[in-house]
């Protein structure tokens, strides 16, 4: 039997000086947090690059453009899974890390209701990806690419999440996150922040005529979002954006 080496663990102390631990810690989380807001705006200001190549891939009903993929929806943000012959697990799994990665993705209405659509890329035949899902309770929509896309896009030989917009039927690449910036995605701020008009809140920073909404005001049950504005979390929503705004001054 192998010998657990003993853990070094921090002092034990008294209520008062772990929170007053905790208050120094804190006002460090908050400046990493203001950090992290102020990437998410100068993110929004990126350049974008013009995807003039009619890529396809094979949807459930068959064939589809990259247009396609954005179900009619302004933004889109492409996750390459690595599922196919020759990856480890097949053909009964995906790879591990992408397979972890799928299982925190949250529910996609939330994302829909920001006008964003996300979407899963494999090489594997529709058929074992419908298979997949199946098995491991995905919903994600999960295309099989069927050209250069992985490689143009920098997810042949490793995975990672592709972000675009559209403006009418032109497609735009604004953003990639891969290696550990994968670990961190799937909910629904974590996509939202990494797309060219982010949350799409009052509060954020972004450029002049983006699409904004007063802070928790468009949040809504996931079976919900179809309904009529509901009056009392109008309220509700008013109340805690005055006092989010009271701790940010």
């Amino acid at each position: 039997m192998t010998k657990q080496i003993a853990m070094k663990t921090p002092p034990v102390v008294s209520q008062q000086a772990w929170e007053a631990a905790r208050e120094e810690l804190l006002v460090k989380e908050k400046a990493t947090l203001r950090a992290k807001d102020a990437l998410a705006a100068e993110r929004r200001r990126m350049p974008w690059m013009d995807v003039d190549k009619a890529y396809v891939f094979e949807g459930p009903n068959g064939r589809v453009s990259l247009l396609d993929l954005f179900e009619g929806r302004r933004q889109l943000i492409v996750y390459r899974a690595f599922f196919e012959p020759g990856v480890h697990g097949w053909p009964d799994h995906a790879c591990r890390g992408c397979s972890l990665g799928a299982d925190q993705v949250g529910h996609l209405a939330h994302l829909n209701a920001r006008n964003t659509t996300l979407a899963y890329a494999s090489r594997a035949p529709q058929a074992d990806i419908v298979r997949l899902k199946k098995r491991m309770g995905w919903e994600m929509p999960w295309y099989t690419i069927t050209d250069s896309f992985d490689k143009d896009f920098g997810v042949d030989e490793w995975h990672g999440h592709n972000v675009f917009i559209r403006d009418g039927d032109r497609v735009f690449r604004t953003y990639f996150i891969n290696s550990r910036g994968d670990e961190a995605m799937g909910t629904v701020w974590s996509y939202l922040d990494a797309t060219p008009l982010g949350r799409q809140e009052i509060w954020e920073d972004s450029p002049e005529g983006y699409p904004q909404t007063p802070l928790y005001s468009w949040w809504n049950w996931h079976d919900n979002y179809d309904a009529a504005p509901d009056k009392k979390w109008a309220e509700v929503s008013a109340a805690g954006e005055a006092a989010f705004r009271d701790k940010q001054d």
